[in-house]
């Protein structure tokens, strides 16, 4: 299983994607800002026509996406947000990337760099992890929905770069700029996805045991409660027989 879907199944399976639910919204409206900073036009602009992608799927409503282009754009104000990647070392080793958007990059680094120490990893430099990372669309389909064959036909035709067999779901990966297509081939194959978005994919996946990965999973969670943070990706391999807390 790929680093990033254990993770949102870990999420998952711990209850915090529906606790977290308020904050999706935000998350997606951050991006699109973010994004419109390169031109509003997603004709133009394929973050940004990624980034509409990934709002779609969480049902972020037209008028919302509308707002934050506006905001993005500097048409509208409230765009004073910038994005910022924090990188660092987990328990173990891990890699960490923390995904960040702000108005105070200040507040936010002191932050991130107090719940590293705090759950025993440490902060690094600019540079020191991101080489393992490659930003990419990362879309899960439930087994349940479609046939392999078929799933596999319309995300492949459409750009995408791989199907990951992930358990009970299925990932598709895709370069940036083919996020969006590749999204609206599935959902006009009617492929009921269970998520779409950008994400920080590792190269290759460090395996831990249970106890480590625990150590891993509080710190990730304490950094994904940060209302600054976007998103926190991690190149650990998750054994499958973790504890329950």
């Amino acid at each position: 299983m790929s680093g990033h879907s254990k993770w949102a199944n870990i999420q998952h399976r711990k209850g915090r994607q529906d606790a977290k639910r308020g904050k999706v919204f935000k998350k997606a409206a951050k991006e699109i800002i973010i994004a419109a900073k390169g031109g509003g036009d997603p004709a133009g602009n394929p973050r940004l026509r990624a980034a509409i992608a990934a709002a779609k799927a969480v049902n972020l409503p037209k008028d919302k996406i509308e707002a934050a282009i506006r905001k993005g754009t500097g048409e509208d104000a409230g765009g004073d947000i910038v994005e910022t990647f924090y990188e660092g070392y987990g328990p173990g080793g891990v890699a960490i990337m923390v995904e960040t958007a702000t108005d105070n990059k200040n507040r936010t680094v002191a932050e991130i760099r107090h719940l590293f120490s705090k759950h025993g990893g440490a902060m690094g430099e600019n540079g020191s992890v991101a080489w393992m990372f490659e930003r990419k669309g990362v879309i899960t389909a439930p087994k349940s929905g479609i046939a392999e064959d078929a799933l596999m036909e319309a995300a492949l035709e459409a750009g995408a770069d791989d199907v990951i067999d992930d358990d009970d779901v299925w990932t598709i990966q895709t370069a940036m700029g083919d996020f969006a297509q590749t999204r609206d081939a599935l959902e006009k194959a009617g492929v009921a996805m269970e998520s779409a978005e950008l994400a920080m994919v590792p190269a290759n996946l460090v395996p831990i045991d249970a106890e480590m990965a625990m150590k891993v999973i509080r710190l990730m969670e304490a950094l994904d409660d940060n209302d600054d943070v976007q998103n926190v990706y991690a190149n650990a391999d998750f054994p499958d027989d973790l504890p329950q807390e």
